[in-house]
């Protein structure tokens, strides 16, 4: 076999160094840029290591829990299906399994929880572990609902913890430079955003059947109404449900209204007007959170946002045509645009990505490593890169969406009082009662 020479160049180990860092397809002088700052992470020492807590030990929570081993030891999990606990118990090599995440969280060998439960019990774990004197890594959306986001901001704060939500599109090189590209007038003045989501399942009825054997399904309820099994809402299909999530605007919306808001330099606020539509009806006992919508929405700047699904069209787009809306983020300004998305990054001229920032230019906070910046924050008591009122404030987007879409009219919101204006119905839906015993009493 023949030898082959390859000549390494400055820019082919800029290339490659780039992509191993998770910055392929950025301009390179932007990977040059981002490289030249990093610094590695500095391990831990063996005594130093945090003992970690899984809580809800679905796909998505060892997951997260697979990138949280790197920086400690995962001591204990929790699940109220005894399978998935056994399986994560066994992945971690764990001491211990719980099925009631409040005995994890007595543990004084545990500093950090990873939150991987589904989306109704994010707030009570979260709030639960801040009393408990830990450390959260979350997964989104951060909340059921904006009463809940205003509660756990408060608990947070008051208790002193850091909190990561696991928004990691903001620790991606393409998304953090699209947003610092929009902040510095790359694209002119910004006028319009559109935030393209999946659209979801619409599919049942769905009829009763028995409960697996060893899912608790009570305590899997939690503060959601009381019903029955039917293979269809639990585990991964959660989020199809209103009792449960949003669907597709509070799943995927929390990743890309975050990046919306994070553009528009609104990531402390929100938008001061919704206007949703549900574009089919959902089928009678089956998935009831809207399957196809559109969300028209305007901030106090001027600055209007579109959020809807892949398959509803908008004359406004530049991407994807006027039928299709790509799974992502679109800023259109006076002199451009720039669409930004997992794995693409593009704008209506190469050169306004190719040319670097100026050195005034105003740059964003900066993360390569979503679970190690939140490592890093736990050892600093530094903010890691997405705050609970970040996390809060994206959510909150989608819920007001999802409010405006299941009353199929307009609302106001004044985003410095949290409040809903004029609207006595709507306002009621910014909390929900929970079911007891699952309601804040429960962690008392």
């Amino acid at each position: 076999m023949n030898n082959v020479h390859i000549r390494v160049t400055r820019r082919n180990f800029l290339k490659t160094t780039a992509a191993a860092a998770g910055l392929a397809g950025v301009p390179l002088w932007y990977a040059e840029e981002c490289l030249a700052a990093s610094s590695p992470t500095k391990p831990l020492g063996p005594n130093d290591k945090p003992g970690i807590g899984l809580i809800g030990c679905g796909g998505q929570g060892r997951g997260d829990c697979n990138w949280a081993k790197n920086y400690g030891q995962v001591i204990a999990v929790a699940d109220v299906d005894e399978k998935h606990a056994a399986e994560a118990k066994k992945q971690f090599g764990a001491e211990a399994q719980y099925s009631d995440f409040r005995k994890l969280l007595e543990r004084d060998d545990i500093h950090v929880i990873i939150n991987g439960t589904p989306d109704h019990w994010h707030t009570l774990v979260n709030v639960a572990a801040a009393r408990a004197g830990k450390d959260i890594y979350t997964e989104k959306p951060l909340t059921l609902t904006i009463a809940e986001g205003r509660q756990l901001v408060k608990e947070v704060r008051a208790h002193n913890r850091v909190l990561q939500v696991g928004s990691q599109q903001r620790s991606e090189g393409r998304f953090r430079l699209a947003c610092e590209l929009v902040r510095n007038g790359r694209i002119g003045k910004l006028q319009h955003i559109i935030v393209g989501l999946p659209t979801g399942p619409r599919e049942g009825p769905f009829s009763k059947q028995p409960v697996p054997e060893g899912l608790n399904w009570d305590y899997y309820n939690g503060q959601a109404p009381a019903w029955d099994y039917n293979g269809h809402n639990a585990h991964w299909n959660f989020r199809w449900w209103y009792c449960y999530s949003g669907g597709q605007m509070t799943d995927w919306g929390a990743h890309h209204n975050d990046i919306a808001q994070w553009g528009n330099g609104s990531e402390l606020s929100g938008p001061e007007f919704f206007d949703g539509k549900s574009l089919v009806e959902m089928i009678p006992g089956g998935y009831d959170a809207a399957s196809r919508y559109r969300i028209e929405c305007r901030y106090a700047n001027g600055v209007t946002m579109t959020i809807m699904d892949e398959n509803t069209g908008s004359e406004r787009n530049v991407v994807g045509g006027p039928n299709k809306t790509p799974n992502g983020v679109q800023f259109l300004g006076t002199e451009g645009w720039i669409f930004v998305t997992r794995g693409d990054l593009r704008a209506s001229r190469p050169e306004l990505l190719e040319e670097p920032l100026p050195a005034s230019a105003t740059r964003l906070y900066k993360s390569d490593n979503h679970m190690g910046n939140f490592f890093e924050c736990v050892r600093s008591r530094k903010d890691p890169i997405c705050t609970v009122e970040i996390g809060h404030r994206s959510i909150s987007v989608a819920h007001l969406g999802v409010i405006s879409v299941r009353l199929g009219r307009p609302i106001r919101w004044d985003p410095e009082k949290e409040e809903i204006v004029g609207d006595a119905e709507a306002a009621k839906w910014l909390g929900r009662e929970m079911r007891a015993p699952y309601d804040f009493s429960f962690i008392a």
